[in-house]
C-alpha cells in the first residue's frame, strides 16, 4: 500500500523513522507501534515508498515493512513523511 493508504488505514498524519543510536537498527513509528525499514531508506534510495505486511517465516510473526515500490526484499536522518 502507498504511505498515505498505510496513514489512512490506521489514523495518523505521519510515520517517523527513527535510528536507534546503540544498534543502528532503522525503523519507522506510527502512533506507538514499529515498523522495520528497507537500507534504501538510510541511502537515499526511497524514491517511491511503499508500505508492505509481511509473514515472518522463522517466527510466523507479522510486520509491517517500508520499502521502496518494487524492492523485493530488504528491510530496515531518518525522515518525516
Amino acid at each position: 500500500m502507498t504511505v498515505d493508504q498505510f496513514k489512512e488505514m490506521f489514523d495518523i498524519n505521519e510515520l517517523e523513522i527513527k535510528k536507534n543510536e546503540s544498534t543502528g537498527k532503522i525503523f519507522f513509528v506510527y502512533g506507538v507501534e514499529t515498523g522495520a525499514v528497507s537500507k534504501k531508506a538510510t541511502s537515499g534510495q526511497l524514491t517511491n515508498p511503499m508500505i508492505s505486511e509481511v509473514l515472518s517465516p522463522d517466527t510466523g510473526d507479522t510486520f509491517y515493512l517500508l520499502h521502496q515500490q518494487g524492492e523485493g526484499r530488504g528491510a530496515t536522518t531518518l525522515a518525516v513523511i
